[in-house]
């Protein structure tokens, strides 16, 4: 049976709700392409490295578009239930409670599910009937067919990098989206962000983002992944804080990115030809 959509103070989701605005700095046509997603109610997908600014943009868009956020962490542990809700016990008898998932479809919020390639596949089959044109959640424990509120949508994003046989979406699933690719900002912009979210200098900003590229180039040398935007705001934070910058960098850059010798020296070194 279908279920009416309820309100949205029925389902008291508020605190979901991003009540003062995010700073996102846009280096494309990332914003335009959100909203006309969302009008459109076509699911969207965000590929890019850790880091990088996925979940900012997609909090900052929730706020833009004034919508409730549900964010999901996935994990292989992550079950069905564990998104569409289960039957508890208590001192009344049984009784269903909602999980994230079928609470951001009655209320017309956006719904995201981080790193979604970590969930398990018959988890993530879940989310088909709410990907094409029915935008259905079908509740099996209940019988239930919950038709998704006109102001839901749907944003999965995963990191290209870590992709393997294993862990990727199948093409049934992924072909029920448009992509949005996300990549680390160029240095200029990337400065701009640094100072603003850590509240270092300019200078100390430029030199963190000059510092960010040149680590992202020891990939072909054996670096799993390059330093996030994320790691250089906390550097930047430290310094701000009176922390030397070489000792800023090795806690929160070098010693985070590995735990090999050899490539920690060759971290180090780019960080003393930058704070020399």
């Amino acid at each position: 049976m279908l279920e009416d959509k309820p309100s949205f103070k029925e389902f008291a989701i508020e605190e979901f709700l991003v009540r003062s605005e995010p700073y996102y700095r846009a280096v494309g046509d990332e914003l335009e392409l959100f909203e006309a997603a969302y009008e459109q109610h076509i699911p969207v997908l965000l590929k890019g490295p850790t880091g990088c600014g996925k979940t900012r943009f997609v909090e900052y868009m929730a706020w833009k578009l004034g919508r409730p956020i549900t964010t999901v962490a996935c994990h292989e542990d992550l079950t069905a239930s564990d998104l569409v809700g289960r039957y508890l016990l208590d001192a009344n008898g049984t009784r269903w409670i909602d999980g994230p998932m079928t609470r951001a479809v009655k209320a017309g919020a956006i719904l995201y599910l981080d790193e979604v390639v970590e969930a398990r596949k018959d988890t993530t089959v879940l989310i088909h009937p709410l990907t094409d044109h029915r935008r259905i959640l079908p509740v099996e424990k209940t019988g239930n067919i919950i038709e998704a509120d006109d102001r839901f949508l749907l944003c999965i994003s995963y990191n290209p990098h870590y992709q393997s046989a294993l862990k990727d979406l199948k093409h049934s699933t992924r072909q029920r989206f448009i992509s949005i690719e996300f990549d680390y900002p160029p240095v200029d912009v990337e400065t701009e962000i640094v100072a603003k979210e850590s509240g270092c200098s300019d200078e100390e900003a430029y030199a963190l983002a000059r510092l960010g590229d040149k680590i992202r180039n020891l990939r072909e040398h054996g670096l799993a992944e390059g330093a996030s935007t994320r790691l250089l705001i906390y550097a930047g934070r430290l310094m701000r804080q009176g922390i030397a910058a070489r000792r800023a960098c090795q806690v929160a850059i070098v010693w985070t990115l590995s735990d090999e010798a050899e490539l920690q020296r060759s971290i180090e070194e780019v960080v003393h030809s930058i704070f020399e």
